[in-house]
C-alpha cells in the first residue's frame, strides 16, 4: 500500500509546472572597455560581449556601454534616462566608469566631485525602481614598471568608486585590482596576448598594426568577464543563483 501511494504521489507531482524564475534584465553601462564592438574594430572587444553567454535563459543582459564615455558624458547624451526609464523590480545595472573621467585632457573629464555624484545618481535612480546597482572599478590598463611589477593607472577614481560604494552600501567589484592581479599572472609579454597587440598586417582591420593597451581582444574580454562573473558569485548576488554551470564528463 505505501509503495503504491509513493507511485502515485510521484505520478501526480511530474505534471505539476516547474516554478519559473522571473525573468530579470541586467544592464552594463560604461565605456569602450565594455561596449560592444562594431565588425570593423573587431578583434577588439569589450567585456560585456562575452558576458552575456554565462547566464540562464531567465536573464537579458542589455549592453548600453558606449566608447569614450564618462559618466557626465552618459549622461548628457541621454544614455542613462532610457535605463533608469525601464528598469523593473529585480533587474541589475552595472555600472564601470573612470577611464575617460579621469582623463584631465578629454572632452569627457568629470572632476572627482561630479564623478562621484554621477555614481550616486545611478544609484539611487536605480534604487528607486527596486532594481539593484553594482559598482565596478575600472579595468586596469597594461602597464609593468621595469621590474615587472604591474602599475595601477586608476588609482584616484578607483578609490572614488570604493567610497561611493562604502557610503551607499552598494556591492563592489574591484575589478581594478582583480584585472591587475591577472595582467601580473600574465606576465609582462604574456599579458599582451589579452590586449589589442597587433603586428603589421596581421589583420585587415588594422593593416599598420596596433598597439593598445587599453582595449581587450576576444580572450582578454573573456578573460575579464569571468573576474566579474566570480565576484557576482562571491558577493552572493541572487544572480549568481542563474549563472549557466557547466557539467563535467564522468570518467
Amino acid at each position: 500500500m505505501k509503495i503504491f501511494l509513493l507511485l502515485t504521489t510521484a505520478f501526480f507531482f511530474s505534471f505539476l509546472p516547474v516554478q519559473q524564475k522571473e525573468p530579470i534584465k541586467v544592464y552594463l553601462i560604461g565605456d569602450s572597455t565594455i561596449s560592444i564592438k562594431e565588425t570593423k574594430a573587431y578583434p577588439e572587444t569589450g567585456w560585456g560581449m562575452p558576458f552575456v553567454h554565462f547566464f540562464d535563459s531567465s536573464v537579458t543582459v542589455d549592453n548600453r556601454a558606449k566608447n569614450g564615455r564618462s559618466t557626465r558624458t552618459f549622461i548628457e547624451e541621454g544614455l542613462w534616462q532610457p535605463v533608469a526609464d525601464n528598469l523593473q523590480a529585480g533587474d541589475y545595472v552595472f555600472i564601470q566608469f573612470g577611464h575617460n573621467d579621469e582623463v584631465e585632457t578629454k572632452k569627457s573629464y568629470t572632476p572627482k566631485d561630479q564623478y562621484t555624484a554621477n555614481l550616486t545618481r545611478f544609484i539611487k535612480e536605480t534604487r528607486k525602481k527596486k532594481a539593484i546597482p553594482v559598482l565596478i572599478t575600472p579595468a586596469a590598463r597594461r602597464q609593468f614598471d621595469e621590474t615587472g611589477t604591474i602599475v595601477g593607472t586608476h588609482e584616484v577614481y578607483s578609490a572614488l568608486v570604493r567610497e561611493v560604494a562604502k557610503q551607499q552600501k552598494t556591492p563592489l567589484i574591484d575589478l581594478d585590482r582583480k584585472s591587475q592581479e591577472l595582467l601580473q599572472q600574465f606576465g609582462v609579454e604574456g599579458s599582451k596576448h589579452l590586449f589589442l597587440q597587433l603586428a603589421p598586417g596581421e589583420h585587415p582591420n588594422y593593416p599598420e598594426g596596433k598597439d593598445d593597451n587599453t582595449h581587450f581582444n576576444e580572450l582578454g574580454a573573456r578573460k575579464v568577464a569571468q573576474l566579474v562573473l566570480a565576484e557576482v558569485k562571491a558577493l552572493k548576488l541572487e544572480l549568481a543563483d542563474r549563472i549557466v554551470k557547466k557539467e563535467t564528463k564522468s570518467n
